[in-house]
């Protein structure tokens, strides 16, 4: 009896969302899984971890600028691989100004990563850069203090990038939680997902800019953000003067910046959080005790993580005869 409700759940909840469109989605979705690359490319892990590896070594920036990669896929237009893509006139995802910050050791990460597997014979062509970036954040985490998870394959990647469908689909520094929560529930992903990702900030770095109004300019009431911590706030503006050299980048955690781990939770208890998109999670009763048990645990944020990164996964894939397989990642064949 088991399989036939599980096949009438399945339906039911592709009919349920048809209105909003994320049957799609969802019913794609059920096509990944973790051995899809069993027979024609088994060894396609090793494979891209060797790649990351290696890039890991160079520069720690691989690991937050892959995984920031894969969330400004993810969330924009489903888990396509299209934030890689380039585009003649200048106009596509990667060219809207809230993905110009994107580091390019993330990208290159991705690119070093295909040219691995496709040295191999067996695999050559064969994996997507899809799949790629997300095995590829997977082992960031990883290699950076994070948890090993397993990771869903079989996605093809998109052949279309604009600039356009960037618009309103990316949190930004300065989101509440309503606008936080509104972009991740049309994803289907929930408050727990929300806050758990969120803690990416764990590491990483952001420029001055994102988060000056915080230090200097608040309100006409109070020029330092109140739920700001006044220290943090101080040292913020010793780093980040007024008239600053704009590629002066600060650590997005304090405590731990160069370790994956429940520490940016910690600092949102103790009003460290760099952005207010940050900080609200703490401030807002709706998630503090999501944060407070993370900051408590970091057994139970990266188990909430490992979660949230393979719905986040999930999102808008493409598969089956869907998209293509990319010979190279910038480019649609």
């Amino acid at each position: 009896m088991k399989n036939p409700i599980w096949v009438a759940v399945l339906v039911l909840v592709v009919l349920t969302d048809s209105k909003n469109n994320n049957n799609i989605i969802i019913g794609y979705a059920q096509l990944l899984r973790t051995d899809f690359y069993r027979t024609t490319c088994p060894n396609v892990e090793s494979l891209v971890r060797a790649a990351v590896q290696a890039k890991f070594r160079q520069t720690f920036v691989t690991a937050p600028a892959t995984l920031r990669l894969f969330f400004h896929d993810c969330l924009v237009r489903g888990c396509d691989g299209s934030i890689m893509l380039a585009v003649p006139n200048g106009q596509a995802e990667k060219d809207h100004p809230d993905n110009l910050s994107l580091a390019g050791d993330g990208f290159d990460t991705v690119v070093k990563a295909k040219a691995a597997v496709d040295s191999d014979p067996q695999c050559r062509n064969k994996v997507s850069c899809a799949d790629i970036l997300a095995l590829a954040t997977r082992d960031v985490v990883n290699l950076a203090g994070g948890t090993f998870y397993p990771v869903e394959l079989g996605r093809r990647d998109g052949r279309v990038s604009t600039i356009a469908s960037v618009q309103r689909r990316l949190p930004g520094p300065g989101s509440n939680l309503d606008q936080l929560s509104s972009i991740f529930a049309s994803h289907g992903l929930d408050l727990t997902d929300l806050v758990a990702l969120s803690g990416s900030h764990t590491i990483g770095f952001s420029h001055c800019s994102r988060f000056a109004n915080r230090i200097y300019n608040f309100s006409p009431q109070s020029r330092i953000d109140p739920s700001l911590n006044l220290q943090y706030a101080l040292q913020l503006r010793q780093m980040c003067p007024i008239r600053v050299d704009p590629r002066i980048a600060i650590n997005m955690d304090p405590a731990s910046p160069n370790t994956f781990d429940n520490a940016y939770f910690q600092n949102l208890q103790q009003g460290r959080g760099l952005f207010s998109s940050d900080q609200v999670l703490f401030t807002d009763g709706r998630t503090r005790n999501i944060v407070n048990q993370f900051a408590a645990s970091n057994v139970a944020f990266n188990q909430a993580f490992a979660l949230a990164m393979t719905k986040l996964g999930r999102v808008g894939v493409l598969t089956g005869s869907q998209g293509e397989i990319r010979i190279d990642c910038t480019r649609p064949n």
